[in-house]
C-alpha cells in the first residue's frame, strides 16, 4: 500500500467521525452472509447495490489500458498458495464488547480514529505479526456491530502502532470525511470487499469485491474518500472506480460451481478499486477452507472480460454510502 506524501488535513472533526447514527437493529432480513450477527453494512450501501444494468463510464476504456489489462488474468489474493501459504488472505478477528481496548500510535493521526481499539493476543494481523506486507487488522466488535480496521499494525515493546486506523458503524451508511484515509488508500472499509469462503460455498455473496492496480490517478469516486496516485490525469482509474465482468463474457469450459457464483457476483456487483498494489489482485478473507480448484479456477478469468460502471445515479448524499432504490 502506498499513501500520499502530503496528506490534507481535516480540522474541527473528532474521532470517529464516521461511526454514524446507531438504529435498534444489527441486521436486517436481507442479510445473506452477516459476520457473527452483524450486517456488514446496510442492505442498501453501495458495496451491496446491484450494479449489472448501469452504464459503462465514458472513462472504462482509458483507466482499463493503464491497468495492465492485455494478456492478464485475474489473481486471488487469498487461499493456498505455496509461496505466500498455505494459508493467507486477509484474517477477520472477532470479539465481544468487553474486550480489553488500547491506544494505538498512528503515522497518519491526523486521519485516523483515535479511539481504543480491542488488540490483543488473539487479533489476527494480515501475514502474520513479522510480516513487512501491509499487515490489516480487521476487528469486529459482534456485540456492538462496530468495526475497526488498521494498516501497517504492529506491537512495539508492549505499545501498539499503525500506519492508519479508522472505526466505523456497521449499522451505518456514514462515511469518512472526504480526503482521509482509512486502513484502505480509498478511505473505504476493508471488511465489505472481502470475499469470504462461507459465503461462497452458500452462494450467498451479495457485495462487490475490493481489488488493487499499479497505477492510479490523485483523484477519487464516491464513495472513496481519499487517493494515492501518482497521475493528475483522469485517464488512470480513480480510487472507488467500479468494475463488472460484461454481459456478454464467456467463462472458459470448466469451471466448478463456486467460480461460477464469484464470476455472477462480478457481473451483478463488481470489482471496487481500493488500494494501490498489484494489478488485478482481489482480496478474500484468511481462511484455511478455501479449495485449491476454486483459486486455480479464479486465475482463469482474463481482465479483459471488464468494464468500469458508472454509478453516480446511485448516490443520494456525497456523505452517505446510502443508494437510491428503483
Amino acid at each position: 500500500m502506498r499513501r500520499a506524501v502530503a496528506l490534507l488535513l481535516v480540522a474541527g472533526l473528532g474521532a470517529c467521525a464516521a461511526a454514524g447514527p446507531d438504529p435498534s437493529s444489527s441486521a436486517t432480513p436481507t442479510d445473506r452472509a452477516p459476520v457473527s450477527g452483524c450486517s456488514v453494512f446496510p442492505a442498501d450501501n453501495w458495496w451491496r447495490a446491484d450494479i449489472s444494468a448501469l452504464p459503462v463510464h465514458e472513462r472504462s476504456a482509458a483507466w482499463l489500458r493503464h491497468m495492465s489489462t492485455s494478456g492478464s488474468d485475474l489473481h486471488p489474493d487469498f487461499g493456498p498458495s505455496y509461496g505466500d501459504g498455505p494459508d493467507y488472505g486477509i484474517p477477520v478477528t472477532v470479539v465481544s464488547s468487553t474486550h480489553p481496548k488500547v491506544g494505538v500510535r498512528f503515522d497518519y493521526a491526523d486521519e485516523s480514529d483515535r479511539v481504543g481499539y480491542p488488540l490483543g493476543d488473539d487479533t489476527r494481523i494480515e501475514g502474520g505479526r513479522r510480516s513487512d506486507g501491509d499487515r490489516h487488522a480487521i476487528i469486529v466488535d459482534k456485540d456492538r456491530c462496530k468495526l475497526y480496521e488498521t494498516w501497517a499494525t504492529r506491537l512495539r515493546n508492549g505499545n501498539w502502532r499503525a500506519g492508519s486506523g479508522a472505526v466505523w458503524n456497521l449499522r451505518s451508511n456514514a462515511l469518512r470525511p472526504d480526503v482521509w484515509t482509512s486502513a484502505d488508500a480509498a478511505g473505504l472499509a476493508i471488511l465489505p470487499g472481502l470475499l469470504r469462503w462461507r459465503e461462497v460455498r452458500d452462494d450467498k455473496i451479495d457485495h462487490a469485491i475490493r481489488f488493487t492496480t499499479d497505477q492510479t490517478s490523485q483523484w477519487h469516486l464516491w464513495p472513496a474518500r481519499h487517493d494515492a496516485g501518482d497521475y493528475a490525469s483522469h485517464s488512470y482509474p480513480p480510487m472507488g472506480a467500479r468494475f463488472r465482468i460484461r454481459a456478454d463474457f464467456v467463462a472458459p469450459s470448466g469451471l466448478g460451481t463456486y467460480a461460477e457464483r464469484v464470476i455472477a457476483a462480478m457481473q451483478t456487483y463488481g470489482m471496487v478499486l481500493a488500494d494501490n498494489g498489484s494489478p488485478w489482485f482481489f482480496q478474500g478473507e484468511q481462511n484455511g477452507n478455501w479449495p485449491e480448484a476454486l483459486i486455480d479456477d479464479l486465475k482463469q478469468i482474463p481482465a479483459s472480460a471488464f468494464e468500469a460502471v458508472d454509478t453516480s445515479s446511485l448516490q443520494v448524499d456525497p456523505d452517505s454510502g446510502q443508494v437510491s432504490t428503483p
